[in-house]
C-alpha cells in the first residue's frame, strides 16, 4: 500500500482575522459571510452575503485598495432579492460566485435563490456592480453552489453546480453543464464524486470559489462536509481541470487543505466552517476570502507555487484504488 503523505494546510491565515464583521457594517445586520471575491478597477471588491434579522441574506459590495483593510462598504444593500418578480428569491439571496467573462465585458454573479421549493442556482451579469441583469434560474431545487466559467468550450459556456436528492443514500457530488446561450443547461454529468467511508469530503461536497485559469489547466477549490456524532464540519479540497475539456479531473487532493481552526471558524451562527466563495490572484498570491462560522470574513493566502507544486503532487485519480470505490472507464469527448 502507498504510505500517504500528510502535507497538513496549504493556506495561511491573515493575522488580524477577521478583517469584516457585522460591526463594520454601516445598516443594522445579524451577520456577514461567504463573499464573492473580484478585482475591479485596481481594487478588491467583495460581494458580502448579508444575513439580517429575519435570517433573510442579500449582497452587499465592501472594496478595498490593498485588499485587507480600508474596506469601503455600500450604505445599503447592492444586490437584493426581488421576490415580486422572481418569486424563487422570497427567502433571501445567498452565496455569491464571480466570474468576469470578457467575451460579453460583463461579470457573471452566480448565486442560491431560496424559498419555499428550497435552494436553487440562479445568475445575474453586471457591467458596474450597480445595475444588474438577472437572467434568472439555471437548475431546479435542490440545488446550490453554482460558478461559471470564463470562457467557452466548444462553443457552449459551463457551469458548476451541486444537486442534491432527497433518497436516503444519494451522495452530493458536483456536477457540471453546459449551455449556448447561459440561460438553458444540459449534457449534465458528475465532475467530482463524494468519497465514501471515513474521507474528511465522504458523502457531501460542493464548489467553493469560481474556477480560475492557471498555467496548465483551472484550479477549483471545494468543500467537503465531515459529519461526526456531534457535528458536521467544512473542510476545503482541490482539483485541476483539463484546460480544453473541464469535464477531466488532472489531479484532486486527498486530504483537506484547509480547514476550520481558530475560534472565530469554530464559533458562531454555525460552527466549524470555513467557507470562501471567492479567491483573487494577486502577483504571485491566492487569497481566499472565506465566511467564518457563517458570522464574519475571514482572508488566508497561499503562493501560487506553491498551490501548483502541490495540487501536481496529488493523484491523477479521484480516489486511489487502496482507499476505496475509483470511477473509471469513462471515456471523456469534448461537448458538441
Amino acid at each position: 500500500m502507498v504510505i500517504w503523505k500528510d502535507h497538513g494546510e496549504l493556506f495561511v491565515r491573515y493575522k488580524r482575522n477577521p478583517i469584516l464583521t457585522v460591526e463594520d457594517w454601516p445598516y443594522q445586520a445579524n451577520s456577514v459571510f461567504n463573499p464573492a471575491a473580484a478585482i475591479v478597477d485596481g481594487k478588491t471588491l467583495l460581494l458580502v452575503r448579508v444575513e439580517d434579522h429575519r435570517g433573510f441574506s442579500h449582497f452587499t459590495i465592501a472594496r478595498s485598495h490593498n485588499g485587507i483593510d480600508g474596506w469601503e462598504i455600500d450604505s445599503e444593500p447592492t444586490f437584493a432579492p426581488d421576490p415580486a418578480n422572481y418569486p424563487e428569491e422570497i427567502y433571501g439571496i445567498e452565496d455569491p460566485r464571480i466570474t468576469y467573462v470578457d467575451e460579453m465585458g460583463k461579470w457573471g454573479v452566480a448565486y442560491t435563490a431560496f424559498s419555499d421549493s428550497g435552494p436553487m442556482t440562479a445568475l445575474a451579469f453586471t457591467e458596474d456592480f450597480h445595475n444588474f441583469e438577472r437572467v434568472g434560474p439555471t437548475m431546479p431545487p435542490e440545488n446550490k453552489d453554482a460558478a461559471i466559467f470564463p470562457v467557452r468550450f466548444n462553443d457552449k459556456w459551463a457551469m458548476l453546480h451541486r444537486p442534491v436528492s432527497n433518497i436516503a443514500g444519494a451522495k452530493a457530488n458536483i456536477w457540471i453543464s453546459f449551455s449556448p446561450d447561459m440561460k438553458y443547461w444540459g449534457e449534465h454529468q458528475v465532475l467530482l464524486y463524494a468519497r465514501d467511508g471515513g474521507w474528511w469530503d465522504a458523502r457531501k461536497i460542493g464548489l467553493s470559489p469560481q474556477p480560475i485559469r492557471v498555467s496548465d489547466g483551472w484550479l477549483i477549490m471545494y468543500h467537503g462536509v465531515r459529519q461526526t456524532t456531534s457535528k458536521s464540519s467544512y473542510r476545503l479540497g482541490m482539483a485541476l481541470l483539463d484546460p480544453d475539456d473541464p469535464r477531466k479531473v488532472l489531479h484532486r487532493s486527498e486530504g483537506w487543505v484547509f480547514g476550520p481552526r481558530e475560534l472565530y471558524e469554530r464559533s458562531g451562527d454555525v460552527n466549524d466552517v470555513v467557507f470562501p466563495c471567492g479567491w483573487v490572484l494577486v502577483d504571485d498570491e491566492i487569497r481566499i476570502y472565506y465566511g467564518s462560522a457563517d458570522t464574519s470574513v475571514s482572508l488566508a493566502t497561499a503562493k501560487v507555487c506553491d498551490v501548483l507544486k502541490y495540487i501536481h503532487s496529488c493523484p491523477e485519480e479521484q480516489c486511489p484504488d487502496e482507499y476505496c470505490r475509483f470511477f473509471e472507464g469513462h471515456e471523456h469527448t469534448p461537448p458538441k
